[in-house]
């Protein structure tokens, strides 16, 4: 079962005609996240096509406005949509004061439960776990405190190897849920196939991390080492590395350098100045440090792999 990424919307703080502030749809697992929900995120999510009915978790890093200013509206539009089963809303302490205040204010009726899971740490902790994917945070340095997120398919059964598992009629469909959870078959005359060799590997878990507004912090590399796909901020080229440290932002090479200490597969840029028309050279700075780096599209959807 593959996961794939929605890039809704990529820019820094100001929406313009071809892209909006930071949001994306994550499917993973039949699990669908929404994470953060900047300007217009609905509007995306309609474009794109996505799953609004099945969004159940939705991961807000900060509450600056590029990045949560579309949440009061898109909770509107479930309720206008029939939604009557809880919504989790999982953010920095303050999260609740700021949307209970705009419904009430408002008058805003929602019709289902917003359940809401307040974070205050500066360490990482897992914050979401069912049996195929759980989600941790990832500390980082902004302003305002701020998460990032990791999210990681748990590990899956293994595979029947049915060339082999076909030479022993003993062995009937029922006994194959046990056999890939690894457990070994006994035969009637006593003799115990061993699992792996009536099993092959199971497929390799999928690993994402999401790296909002931060300024450059080498602390998360061992929490997203070796991720299949890292999305990072990268508000500036290296040129305003002093501006980037004084606003709490990333340069570009700063964000390539984090990938290639942390190893991992393959790397998303994002949250761009709008100082900067053509975004190519945040792509050839990056590749100059981390050759695998990729800039986002508008309503992309990446295969995680």
């Amino acid at each position: 079962m593959s996961s794939y990424l929605t890039i809704l919307g990529f820019n820094s703080a100001i929406p313009t005609v071809n892209s909006s502030p930071t949001a994306q749809f994550l499917e993973m697992e039949e699990r669908h996240f929404l994470i953060d929900c900047g300007e217009g995120t609905q509007v995306q999510l309609r474009k794109a096509k996505a799953k609004f009915s099945k969004i159940n978790h939705i991961f807000i890093s900060h509450l600056h406005g590029d990045h949560c200013f579309g949440l009061p509206g898109l909770i509107a539009s479930f309720r206008l949509l029939g939604r009557d089963k809880p919504l989790h809303i999982y953010g920095p302490e303050g999260i609740k004061e700021m949307l209970e205040t705009i419904f009430r204010i408002t008058e805003t009726y929602r019709g289902f439960d917003l359940i809401y899971h307040e974070l205050n740490k500066n360490y990482s902790e897992k914050i979401y776990e069912d049996n195929r994917v759980e989600v941790f945070t990832i500390p980082l340095n902004h302003r305002i405190y701020c998460n990032g997120y990791l999210f990681k398919e748990k590990e899956k059964e293994r595979h029947l190897n049915m060339e082999e598992i076909s030479k022993y009629p003993e062995i009937k469909t029922c006994d194959y849920q046990n056999i890939k959870n690894g457990k070994d078959f006994p035969l009637s005359d006593g003799y115990v196939l061993k699992n792996d060799k009536l099993t092959l590997n199971p497929t390799k878990p999928i690993t994402y991390a999401f790296c909002s507004d931060t300024r450059y912090l080498e602390d998360i590399i061992p929490l997203i080492e070796n991720v299949d796909v890292l999305y990072h901020e990268s508000t500036f080229l290296h040129d305003l590395k002093e501006m980037a440290d004084y606003t709490g932002h990333t340069t570009a090479l700063e964000a390539a350098k984090i990938a290639k200490a942390a190893n991992v597969k393959k790397l998303i840029l994002g949250h761009f100045s709008n100082r900067y028309h053509d975004l190519n050279v945040f792509l050839d700075e990056a590749k100059t440090i981390f050759p695998e780096s990729y800039l986002p599209k508008a309503l992309e959807v990446v295969k995680l792999e």
